[in-house]
């Protein structure tokens, strides 16, 4: 009753349906230009008619009985098994029904370029676009709402090259902002040197690794795309691949940028401790002047505060005046060869 009432009032928000855990919902474009919003039943609906083009949307862990329907739209058991697997690097392959490509999307990229990533995956099929992704996705709930009366055209290629622009074009936005924080810490480490500053760029640096891990693969997954330009993702068309190009070129972008922040942290982290250590020997040598002055006083004093009866200077009129001349002399010779050696 509910996805009747949202269908007749024209309600842009999806009709989903939630099942152990699973969350669907299909997009179709019918041959009347409107695009119908439902779950899957309207997925059972288009492979009946077979008419429009469809987008299926799967959030959550894949039900048996809905693992059985993307495998009946040509959905390779393979490719699925890598979409629900932990930790899997992106790529893409082509089958004979469909395209897929496993993304590496992002849930969260805080300040502190901690990354809450979000796998992605696309089955781009020639009238069908189905999309796998364990948690909420950002960049598809967003071009899902856009995707009204097909403003944009519901076109499986181009829908999933706009998901995978949508999530790049929100690394790169938070990567730039980390540029200006990034000037900051180094103009606060040249001026006012802290162990917390270096803690911070310490930090950086492993969270930049990460992300450079990501963008390396992302760059190398773009590149694949426009050199093989697989069947079903139009990057042999020349508007297309233009679109696929530019998002090359972003994620290129987004490698060289992480690997020069990266390098940057790196220097910064090595000259905070070649400055620290430049203090610590000034330091230390500053503790060696003095140990190796007062030595030799050290001796003196010793020398002559021992109570022997047989020692001659003991009875000299002048003696204690004698001791601390050649106690000055002394320290006033070492300052003098320290000066002329450059260590004071």
């Amino acid at each position: 009753m509910m996805s009747l009432a949202l269908l007749l009032h024209g309600d842009k928000q999806s009709t989903q349906r939630r099942i152990d855990g699973m969350k669907a919902r299909t997009k179709l474009l019918g041959a009347d230009g409107q695009v119908h919003h439902g779950d899957e039943t309207l997925l059972d609906q288009w492979q009946a008619e077979h008419s429009g083009r469809l987008w299926l949307d799967i959030e959550g862990h894949l039900s048996t009985a809905m693992r059985e329907k993307i495998r009946a739209l040509g959905c390779h058991d393979l490719a699925i098994t890598e979409i629900e697997r932990e930790r899997q690097p992106p790529k893409v392959q082509e089958f004979a029904e469909n395209t897929f490509i496993l993304f590496r999307g992002i849930i969260q990229l805080d300040d502190q370029l901690v990354l809450t990533p979000q796998q992605i995956g696309l089955f781009v099929g020639e009238d069908y676009l189905v999309t796998i992704h364990r948690g909420e996705s950002l960049s598809i709930n967003r071009l899902w709402q856009e995707t009204i009366s097909g403003v944009p055209p519901v076109v499986p290629h181009r829908l999933a090259l706009m998901v995978m622009d949508y999530a790049s074009d929100r690394y790169l936005n938070k990567i730039l902002e980390f540029e200006e924080h990034l000037g900051e810490l180094e103009d606060c480490l040249l001026s006012r040197p802290s162990d917390s500053v270096m803690a911070e760029l310490v930090g950086y640096r492993s969270e930049l690794r990460k992300l450079r891990r990501i963008f390396n693969y992302h760059h190398r997954l773009m590149q694949e795309i426009l050199d093989e330009e697989p069947k079903f993702l139009g990057s042999g068309t020349t508007e297309n691949r233009h679109l696929w190009r530019i998002l090359l070129e972003r994620c290129e972008r987004l490698f060289s940028l992480t690997s020069m922040y990266y390098e940057i942290c790196g220097d910064l982290v090595e000259g905070y401790i070649s400055i620290s250590s430049h203090e610590l020997n000034t330091t230390m040598k500053i503790l060696t002047i003095i140990t190796a002055i007062f030595v030799p006083l050290s001796f003196l004093a010793g020398l002559y505060g021992m109570n022997f009866d047989n020692m001659p200077e003991l009875h000299l009129e002048h003696g204690y005046f004698f001791a601390l001349a050649a106690m000055a002399s002394t320290a006033a010779l070492l300052v003098y060869v320290f000066k002329r050696k450059k260590w004071l």
